[in-house]
């Protein structure tokens, strides 16, 4: 089952969050509320995993049994190649590498120590933390899923639950603010995302059962318009899934809308943003790093969204040149490999 409205979402977490770590005086930290949403828009991550969970499920749930080794190949092939490649273009931004940063980097292990999370190319935490997911999703299948143990859902919802009381009780009472490892270890600590793919999963799940198309596009609207609002005037922790309550109803609608929403984002060129968003999202901050390095060193004066708007078409060229020369050659050539 292949869902091409919902790979444009995609599209727009990832730009979200790369407008977020590009900060600065870009016009939309300028403008009441927008501003709001874009300082908060790291919970696009969140959106990620959620998604991640939910699609897992719909490539995987007409398999008897999932072959784990034969998964793992897969999904390595998928993500890896360029997870390497954002670590080597970090490399040559910064001009420097530590060896044991390299070794945690290329195990994905970063996000399982506090203060070493962010070590080279920092958005590759969030890959770390799909490491985990990938590692015991094929479990989960085989022996919860696929056996229709219903106790998955209230441990699920339970966990959900228990981590969005401990996170927003955590950044009231004990955070000690940002460059510290508690600040690592409340964002980026992988079991503290796993609520995030169980739901997701759960979601999946909710979704190849009760199939059935409509025209959604005003639930839609409503979903992520209440998105929104929240982000800007209810402070709470949503880094960590708590924002759950509204990403899983929209992935949803989204997924069984038929009306004029799922034709917009179903057109060629909206998929194909969708397609690329994993390469915009794993190689922004190398190139971003590169364009303010050379901006200094000629003295360019740039006005920041000019140097906004240049950022982001160098970004995507290389994002769709990562794509056709680097991710999809090198996934389909890792496919093929047959593991005995």
């Amino acid at each position: 089952m292949k869902i091409t409205q919902i790979t444009f979402t995609r599209f727009i977490a990832a730009v979200a969050i790369v407008i977020y770590h590009f900060r600065g005086d870009l016009f939309v930290f300028k403008i009441k509320y927008i501003s709001g949403i874009f300082t908060k828009a790291n919970i696009g991550v969140s959106y990620f995993f959620i998604l991640s969970g939910f699609i897992m499920i719909i490539a995987y749930h007409c398999k008897q049994k999932i072959d784990s080794l034969e998964f793992y190949k897969n999904r390595l092939a998928r993500i890896y190649p360029l997870y390497i490649i954002g670590m080597l273009l970090f490399m040559i931004a910064v001009l420097k590498a530590d060896f044991l940063a390299v070794i945690l980097y290329l195990m994905g292990l970063q996000s399982w120590i506090p203060g070493d999370a962010l070590i080279l190319n920092f958005p590759g935490w969030s890959i770390s933390v799909e490491f985990f997911f990938y590692l015991i999703f094929p479990f989960l299948y085989n022996y919860i899923y696929l056996k229709k143990n219903n106790f998955i859902w209230v441990a699920a919802i339970l966990i959900w639950i228990a981590t969005q009381v401990f996170c927003n009780y955590y950044m009231e009472f004990l955070y000690e603010g940002r460059f510290t490892k508690g600040h690592d270890f409340i964002h980026y600590f992988p079991l503290l995302h796993l609520n995030e793919f169980l739901v997701g999963n759960l979601a999946g799940l909710y979704f190849v059962k009760n199939f059935r198309q409509k025209n959604y596009d005003w639930a839609i609207i409503l979903v992520f318009s209440a998105i929104l609002l929240s982000i800007i005037f209810i402070p709470l922790f949503y880094h960590n899934g708590l924002m759950a309550v509204f990403f899983i109803p929209l992935i949803i609608l989204i997924s069984l809308n038929n009306g004029f929403l799922t034709k917009i984002f179903s057109l060629k060129p909206f998929e194909y943003l969708g397609e690329i968003s994993y390469a915009i999202y794993i190689i922004h901050i190398p190139i971003l790093r590169v364009l303010r390095t050379v901006l200094k060193k000629t003295k360019i004066d740039m006005d920041y969204n000019l140097q906004f708007a240049v950022f982001m078409i160098i970004l995507l060229i290389s994002a769709a040149f990562c794509y056709h020369f680097i991710e999809k050659p090198l996934r389909d050539h890792l496919r093929k490999i047959r593991i005995k």
